[in-house]
């Protein structure tokens, strides 16, 4: 390295030779300045050279400390990423359908309404007919009854006159031994069927039920009353196949 300039010793000048006529003199000029260099050409090189490396060594000194500390980051990103996550777990959101999908979408989308409304009016339909269906059922069980119970009204109604004869027979005392066994049994074959008979003196006169021949007064009732019965009537369930002959008498 250059040494800098020093200034002369005043000291150092005292005893050189001639000091004291230098001295002399510069009590009254300016004193001389001196340069000396002592530098040698070895000793400079293998300096020059020694702070060269040690430039060179301070320069990768801190180099080596950043990667020591990006080594450390890098460490510290790697344990964050090995650590569990806690929490619930993260779903991607499905994707938006794009714009240029949502044309390709548009027909299928209208030949699925399409086919919607008409299964819609299929169902209708057969809706429709089951209820219809159920409806002409009721109506061919209700019409089934209905013709059955005429037809049984009108051979029951056929019989009426024979089951006359049987009752003024009856009344006369005819109904002994074998026939009027079979009497009876006609008459409860009969009943099975659902006839019963009506008519018995001393009910009370009904118009909707009893067909009033004679009509007298009587101080023994207090109402209309069948005093006597001249021919019995005769109903199928709630249904009237034939009304009583009878004679009223009212109160007086």
């Amino acid at each position: 390295m250059t040494e800098k300039p020093r200034a002369a010793d005043p000291g150092s000048t005292g005893s050189a030779p001639g000091g004291s006529a230098a001295a002399g003199k510069g009590a009254g000029e300016e004193p001389r300045v001196v340069i000396r260099d002592k530098r040698k050409i070895g000793k400079t090189t293998e300096q020059a050279v020694t702070d060269t490396s040690a430039a060179d060594a301070a320069a990768d000194a801190p180099a080596e400390g950043l990667v020591e500390e990006a080594e450390v980051v890098v460490d510290e990103i790697e344990g964050e990423a090995e650590a569990p996550v806690s929490g619930p777990p993260v779903v991607d959101a499905p994707a938006e359908p794009s714009e240029e999908a949502a044309p390709a979408n548009a027909p299928l989308g209208a030949e699925l309404e399409s086919l919607r409304a008409e299964l819609d009016e299929r169902t209708r339909d057969v809706q429709r007919v089951s209820a219809e269906y159920a409806n002409y059922r009721k109506r061919v069980d209700r019409d089934r009854s209905l013709v059955q119970e005429q037809a049984i009204g009108t051979v029951l109604t056929a019989l009426l006159p024979i089951l006359d004869d049987l009752d003024r027979a009856r009344e006369h005392g005819d109904l002994v031994g074998p026939f009027g066994s079979v009497a009876d049994q006609l008459t409860a074959a009969l009943g099975k069927f659902g006839l019963t008979a009506f008519g018995e003196q001393g009910d009370p006169f009904d118009p909707t039920r009893h067909e009033a021949v004679a009509h007298q007064t009587s101080a023994d009732v207090t109402e209309p009353t069948c005093v006597q019965v001249m021919r019995r009537g005769y109903q199928l369930g709630e249904r009237l196949l034939r009304p009583a002959l009878v004679a009223v008498a009212d109160p007086e």
